[in-house]
C-alpha cells in the first residue's frame, strides 16, 4: 500500500472518531431517552447526508443510488444495526461493560479481515490494540455490574462495527454518502417504536439535530470512506480513541472533572495509537526508500 492513501485513511478515520465521540456531550445537553435521541439524530443526519449527496452530484451521479447493490445495502443495514445495538446495550448493561467489550473491536476486525480479505494484521497494530484494551479497562474499571444480555448486545454491536469496516475495505467502490444516509434513516426507523419523538422540546430537538449533522452524519460518512483505505484492525484501533475523547469533550464544555483513572487510562489509549501510527509511518517510509534505492 502506498503511503499517501494510508495517511489519508488515518486522517479521515481520526476525524471520524473525533466527530462521533461528541455523542456523549450531546446526551448530556438534552433530557431525552436514548431511543428518541436515536430517532432525531438519525433523521437529521440522514437528511444532511442525502442533501449533501444531491448538492455535489447536481443530478449527474444519481445513478450511484442504483449502484448500492447488495454490498451497499448490507453495509447500511449492518451499520444501522450496530447503532441500535449500542443504544440497547447501554440500557441493559453498564457503560463500563460496553466500553470494555467494544475495545476488543480491533481483534474482531483483525479476525474478520483475515477470514474475509486474507489480510494478516501487523504485529504493531495487534500490540497497540492490546495496550489500548488495557487503557480502556483502567478508565472504566470492572466493578460495575452488568447483565449477560446487555453484554451480548454490546458484543453484537462490536461485531457489526468490525464487519462494516471489513465490507467497506472489500467493496471500496460503494458510494459512501448514500450508504451512510440509508444507515442513519434505518437506525431512526428501528428506534421509532421505542421513542417519543413528539414529546421532545424544540430546544432538545435542535441540539440533537445539530449534533446529528455535525457529529453523526460527518462521522459516519468519514468512517465509511476512511475504512476503504486502511486495514480493518487499524480502523478499529483508531476508533478506540472514542473512549478517552468522549469524557474529554464533557470536561472541556461542561466542566465535569476527570478522575485519575480516566486520565491515566485515556493517556494509555492515546499513547498506544500514537506509537503505532508513528512506528508504521516510519516503517512504510523505510520500505519506500529501500524500493527507490
Amino acid at each position: 500500500m502506498k503511503s499517501s492513501p494510508y495517511v489519508a485513511g488515518l486522517t479521515i478515520v481520526l476525524l471520524s472518531t473525533i466527530a462521533l465521540s461528541t455523542a456523549g456531550l450531546m446526551a448530556r445537553l438534552v433530557s431525552l431517552d436514548s431511543a428518541t435521541i436515536l430517532v432525531w439524530r438519525g433523521l437529521a443526519g440522514g437528511a444532511a447526508l442525502f442533501l449533501f449527496f444531491l448538492i455535489i452530484s447536481r443530478g449527474r451521479k444519481l445513478h450511484e443510488l442504483a449502484r448500492l447493490g447488495w454490498p451497499g445495502v448490507a453495509i447500511s443495514v449492518i451499520s444501522a444495526t450496530g447503532m441500535v445495538l449500542f443504544i440497547a446495550a447501554l440500557l441493559q448493561t453498564s457503560v463500563a461493560h460496553v466500553s470494555i467489550i467494544f475495545a476488543t473491536c480491533p481483534f474482531v476486525s483483525a479476525g474478520l479481515g483475515f477470514l474475509l480479505l486474507g489480510e494478516r494484521p501487523g504485529r504493531s497494530a495487534v500490540a497497540a490494540s492490546v495496550v489500548a484494551v488495557g487503557g480502556v479497562a483502567v478508565m472504566v474499571g470492572t466493578g460495575e455490574a452488568g447483565s449477560l444480555f446487555g453484554d451480548f448486545l454490546a458484543l453484537g454491536m462490536t461485531v457489526c462495527v468490525a464487519l462494516m469496516t471489513v465490507l467497506m475495505r472489500r467493496y471500496p467502490d460503494q458510494p459512501v454518502l448514500p450508504s451512510a444516509g440509508l444507515a442513519a434513516f434505518l437506525s431512526a426507523l428501528a428506534a421509532l417504536p421505542f421513542a417519543s419523538p413528539f414529546s421532545a422540546s424544540l430546544e432538545d430537538v435542535a441540539i440533537v439535530s445539530f449534533f446529528g449533522i455535525s457529529g453523526f452524519a460527518l462521522g459516519i460518512g468519514l468512517l465509511l470512506h476512511g475504512a476503504r483505505l486502511l486495514p480493518p484492525v487499524e480502523t478499529a484501533l483508531i476508533g478506540a480513541l472514542d473512549a478517552p475523547l468522549a469524557p474529554l469533550w464533557v470536561w472541556l464544555f461542561l466542566g465535569e472533572s476527570l478522575d485519575e483513572a480516566t486520565v491515566i487510562g485515556g493517556s494509555v489509549v492515546m499513547a498506544a495509537v500514537l506509537f503505532h501510527v508513528l512506528w508504521d509511518l516510519r516503517r512504510r517510509q523505510a520500505v519506500a526508500e529501500a524500493n527507490v534505492g
